[in-house]
């Protein structure tokens, strides 16, 4: 290094903010590829006692001057923040993973407990993750609050890389008796699409202690933002939830709905750009008028969202006390409909709330923008189908082997079924369950079919419930038998019926016991269907 670049570097330095255990070198431009680079901000690390936040942004470090900087953190065991965002610029993506792995392992080496890992705007793909997948599964992320990840082209592969690494995270700290519990996710602008969504949700699902979401710019279509809704459910502290910019359709935006009716503490809800249309705004605006107490800002801008619905939504927030901002900009209200939307706020004095409606589209043709939907939802069953076809296992997994044929009729039980027989109640119960989708018209047929059978053979005299759930235990593959019967191969659908038979007036409650013991033990077919387990397990808690 020239000795007018070692000046430069020490007057740098010489202006490091030191403040509350914070030591930060953010945007000072420094590059750092040697350890000979590195040794004067390593002196700085290995003088600062008591370092609880070391922010890296803006800077770029490669291979070798992670390795020392590494070294230089095993002795800093009180870190608890680790402000590395866009600290690799100009770096080729195969320098990140090595560097990325020897700072976590300077980390796990000192016995840090982290609570903050900003590592957004760093470029690094998916190969990134793996540099910080070990990190993620050790102790030292076990009290992790705050995981930003925002900006990194993670895609598909990265976002399942990174749900596993949060699943097993929350595993084997659980094993501790001291749970993962992360409260602030950050992946926007990933390419996580559908797949990538919905791996995360599961996770999301497991560790349920979130409270901010914000995963905007995903290319994350209605089955990702199902998924996600599913997640949600069980996230009961949501405060934040962000997904701009992906494309709910109605399918989403319902599924969303459905959600948002369960959650107490949601303050900002982020929809923008997401085209949840008409119909997904109605059912949003029925959420919100139920509930939502709390909320201080709702964004369903630039949704194709016309006047009545628009109109629904802002009666639907009268009562929202603590609102500060509605945006409804960007959609399809026309002047007459902006005025009256104004003067219906106006009516609830709540007009300074209204955002700027100065991009309106204007009103479209009723008949004409029906069409388009209708092509439009056709096109996305279309492409789902496709993808379920180029997907073999995976999907199967969760979804059940039918799941390529979403317009599958639901064949109910023989009425001739013989309630009163257990094996053939559980023989009937599973094929009805196995062809379970998360698709509402199909998740309702399964549904009512299952409580026509169940609430008929519960409610027999002649019906023996305790034989009844061991012989399906058995054919769930969940409790041994000296019978030689095959277990179903996929436990998704079974598990979806049971998490909604559990909750009728018709289940005997005193098994709840048995079948939640069962849930609980290790056992692979239950850990390859893990969100359906957890919402069984979630609901026989409270049984």
């Amino acid at each position: 290094m020239a000795s007018e670049d070692i000046a430069k570097l020490a007057e740098t330095l010489a202006k490091t903010q030191v403040a509350g255990g914070q030591l930060s070198f953010k945007g000072k431009s420094l590059k750092l590829n040697t350890a000979d680079d590195a040794k004067d901000v390593i002196k700085e690390i290995e003088d600062f006692d008591g370092l609880e936040a070391l922010r890296l942004e803006g800077n770029t470090v490669g291979v070798e001057a992670a390795r020392v900087i590494a070294k230089a953190l095993e002795k800093k065991s009180e870190l608890k923040r680790c402000h590395w965002s866009d600290m690799f610029t100009g770096r080729l993506r195969s320098e990140i993973p090595p560097a990325l792995i020897s700072l976590g392992e300077g980390l796990i080496t000192a016995g840090a407990q982290l609570v903050e890992l900003d590592l957004s705007d760093n470029a690094f793909g998916p190969d990134g993750v793996r540099g910080f997948e070990a990190l993620l599964k050790s102790s030292t992320c076990f009290t992790l609050h705050e995981l930003k990840l925002n900006n990194c082209g993670m895609g598909i592969g990265g976002g399942k890389i990174l749900a596993a690494a949060l699943t097993e995270c929350h595993r084997k700290s659980s094993a501790q008796g001291k749970p993962l519990a992360l409260k602030v996710f950050v992946a926007g602008r990933n390419r996580l699409e559908n797949d990538g969504a919905t791996a995360l949700a599961e996770a999301f699902g497991i560790i349920g202690t979130l409270e901010e979401v914000h995963m905007p710019q995903n290319g994350i279509n209605h089955p990702g933002v199902t998924a996600l809704a599913q997640a949600f459910a069980i996230n009961p502290l949501l405060r934040v939830i962000n997904l701009n910019d992906n494309t709910f359709t109605e399918k989403g935006a319902v599924a969303m709905a459905k959600t948002l009716k369960t959650l107490r503490q949601v303050e900002v809800i982020n929809f923008g750009d997401c085209l949840v249309r008409s119909k997904g705004a109605v059912a949003i605006a029925d959420a919100i008028r139920g509930g939502l107490p709390k909320l201080k800002e709702l964004n369903l801008s630039f949704g194709e969202i016309k006047r009545e619905a628009a109109l629904s939504v802002a009666e639907a927030v009268a009562d929202k006390t603590e609102l500060e901002k509605l945006d409804l900009n960007g959609n399809m209200l026309g002047e007459e409909g902006c005025e009256q939307l104004q003067e219906v706020l106006e009516g609830f004095n709540m007009a300074a709330v209204l955002a700027s409606l100065s991009d309106d589209e204007g009103e479209d043709d009723e008949e004409e923008e029906e069409e388009e939907e209708e092509e439009e939802e056709e096109e996305d069953d279309e492409e789902e189908e496709d993808d379920e076809e180029e997907e073999e296992e995976p999907q199967q997994e969760e979804q059940g082997e039918e799941s390529s044929t979403p317009s599958r009729k639901v064949q109910g039980p023989k009425s001739g079924t013989d309630t009163s027989d257990p094996e053939k109640v559980v023989s009937a119960f599973l094929k009805v369950s196995s062809v379970f989708k998360d698709e509402a018209s199909v998740r309702t047929a399964v549904q009512d079919a299952v409580d026509a059978l169940m609430k008929k053979a519960f409610s027999s005299s002649a019906f023996n419930s305790n034989t009844f759930l061991t012989r399906l235990l058995i054919h769930m593959g969940l409790l041994k038998s000296e019978d030689k019967i095959k277990a179903i191969a996929n436990l998704y659908g079974p598990l979806m019926a049971l998490n909604h038979v559990v909750q009728q007036d018709y289940f005997p409650k005193a098994l709840a016991p048995l079948l939640l013991a069962f849930m609980t033990k290790p056992n692979g077919a239950l850990e390859s269907c893990s969100f359906a387990r957890h919402n069984l397990l979630q609901t026989l808690y409270k049984v």
